[in-house]
């Protein structure tokens, strides 16, 4: 069977935009996989949303913007004014290089055409490039393609490159295709993305090896699971409305989240996007060496810096840990971390995900022998919640976790089985464009675009500005960084990829005309630049519309109310 040309998967592209009717996208998507030849599956179904990695796997493709317009640049000849008025027509980066190729390209493309899965070799390539050179070498690659790209064959290969599809299918339609072009259940498939993580082996199994093989999917050690999430909520009593006598307390602590593997004397820590980050807490792995009472066990834990005395550190001396490659030893030192423990996910050979909350926290205390279990607290009324919340924020802690003691642990889902609860009002959000600044900001980019991400599209929706919260240093860093992002201007603004996630404290949520999402911050500030997040972590328009919605159940500002 002749490979699949890439310019299927760029017409793919072009077909699902073209609907916003989600049967028509999920058929058009079943009938991809199903043209394909068994070793095209995986890297299709995930080229398709422009992933090109699976979210456990470490590599990245590190092509800034700048290299690509370099390698672009080499390939057409379009006067400054060309280039404005083309960029004023796209909408993003990958539909600027196309009418770019279109319009002012030196010679056309070169034979033979390009291949779907030589594509996707071409990219692990570049990932795999490193060190001295890696950057021309990149390029280079690219360069090859590029030449022998079509236009559109150049727009989505652009697109993949930044994760910016913008045909409205997000991975939830993925599943479905899958589902439908193998036949099977979309629960197994479902279930199986949840324990492996992974879209292009569950399409490769529903296709190859049917239902049968999706129920085989099971937690293993050594392979990161994506980490159940949590919905926020604005005020203890609904919860305790929602769970009347199933509802338990824990406290909500400002650390890093971990999951940890544990196999005898081998011991790996996971990050909350799956990375490996055994070598940055070789502390924490030692601890649960030591005081681990299971042979082999998973747990779902948080990891907190702490002073002298114990005491929680902000979370921003946290990431020195995470980010420190080299001189670990001396960090370890300098920054200590406690470990605590608050859920089992794989105990002694047996998967515990699918056991409700309050058996797995029985089989936690006995398995974590002496590691510490993050505080917690059944409580028998309201009054005794709401002071455990409060005992957690004079102890230096976010606020509450609220979690349902029948739930079953559910990978990679945000569900209203598990709710936080912070002290401040707040709201993860995404960076999507700055303004350069005027005054004593000149020359920084100091006015951010803060947008929530649509659930149901994948699209991220500006719903206010600020340039509140950040010293003269960070505001530095982030237009460094910002710039290093950047996909187009207009005027005074740079329109960036959506990849910084930063927390926003704000006083209330608005609606709003002057947004298309319909809703708008008031005195929105920049607490923190949210580095362990990343832009599918970030809050959505659906959770903003619902907590401006409850805004109004109550009178003034409740003493306890939603975090990010």
């Amino acid at each position: 069977m002749a490979e699949t040309p890439f310019a299927r998967l760029a017409n793919l592209g072009e077909e699902l935009g073209r609907t916003s009717k989600r049967l028509e996208m999920v058929a058009l998507l079943s009938d991809f996989l199903r043209e394909l030849a068994p070793k095209e599956v995986s890297p299709a179904a995930r080229l398709a949303i422009g992933q090109v990695f699976p979210g456990w796997d470490e590599r990245m493709l590190n092509l800034s913007w700048k290299s690509v317009m370099e390698v672009v640049d080499r390939l057409t000849d379009a006067p400054p004014a060309v280039r404005d008025e083309l960029g004023a027509r796209a909408v993003d980066g990958g539909q600027f290089v196309r009418l770019l190729l279109e319009t002012t390209r030196r010679r056309p493309a070169q034979p033979p055409p390009l291949g779907l899965l030589e594509v996707y070799r071409a990219l692990e390539e570049i990932a795999a490039m490193e060190g001295k050179g890696a950057r021309v070498a990149k390029e280079e690659r690219l360069r090859a393609l590029l030449e022998r790209a079509m236009p559109l064959e150049a727009e989505y290969l652009t697109k993949i490159l930044y994760q910016e599809m913008r045909h409205g299918v997000n991975e939830g339609l993925m599943l479905d295709g899958i589902a439908r072009a193998a036949g099977s259940s979309r629960q197994w498939v479902q279930r199986a993305y949840q324990v492996w993580g992974d879209l292009g082996e569950v399409a490769r199994v529903a296709l190859s090896e049917g239902e049968a093989g999706l129920r085989k999917a099971g937690v293993q050690l050594f392979r990161a699971v994506k980490p159940m999430l949590a919905e926020t909520a604005e005020d203890l009593s609904e919860a305790w409305a929602r769970y009347p006598g199933r509802l338990a307390l824990e406290y909500k602590l400002d650390g890093a989240r971990v999951q940890i593997h544990r196999q005898g004397r081998q011991v790996r820590i996971y990050s909350r996007h799956l990375a490996e980050v055994t070598a940055s807490l070789p502390d924490v792995a030692a601890e649960v060496q030591a005081g681990c009472a299971a042979e082999e066990a998973i747990f779902d834990g948080e990891a907190i810096a702490v002073d002298a005395h114990g005491r929680p550190l902000p979370f921003q001396h946290l990431m020195r840990r995470f980010r420190r490659k080299h001189a670990v030893a001396a960090t370890v030192e300098e920054v200590p971390v406690q470990l605590y423990l608050f859920d089992l996910l794989y105990l002694n050979g047996q998967s515990w995900v699918d056991v409700p909350y309050r058996e797995r926290w029985e089989a936690l205390a006995q398995a974590a022998g002496s590691l510490n279990l993050v505080p917690r607290l059944i409580p028998t009324s309201l009054e005794e919640g709401r002071a455990f919340a409060e005992a957690a924020y004079r102890e230096g802690h976010e606020g509450v976790m609220i979690k349902d003691l029948d739930s079953l642990y559910t990978p990679g889902v945000r569900g209203r089985s598990w709710l936080k609860l912070k002290h401040a009002f707040s709201l993860d959000l995404v960076i999507v464009a700055a303004d350069w600044g005027y005054g004593r900001r000149h020359g920084w980019l100091s006015n951010y675009h803060l947008a929530a991400r649509d659930a149901e599209t994948g699209q991220y929706w500006v719903v206010g500005k600020t340039f509140k919260g950040l010293t003269d240093v960070e505001f530095q860093t982030m237009t460094e960084r910002l710039l290093a992002l950047e996909r187009g201007r207009r005027g005074s603004t740079v329109f960036v990829q959506p990849q910084v996630v930063v927390e926003v404290t704000l006083n209330e949520i608005q609606e709003s005309s002057q947004y298309e999402a319909g809703l708008a911050l008031r005195f929105a500030r920049i607490s923190r630049v949210r580095e362990d997040k990343s832009p599918a972590d970030a809050d959505t328009v659906q959770t903003l519309r619902r907590l401006y919605e409850q805004q109004f159940r109550y009178k003034g500002q409740p003493t306890w109310q939603a975090g990010g």
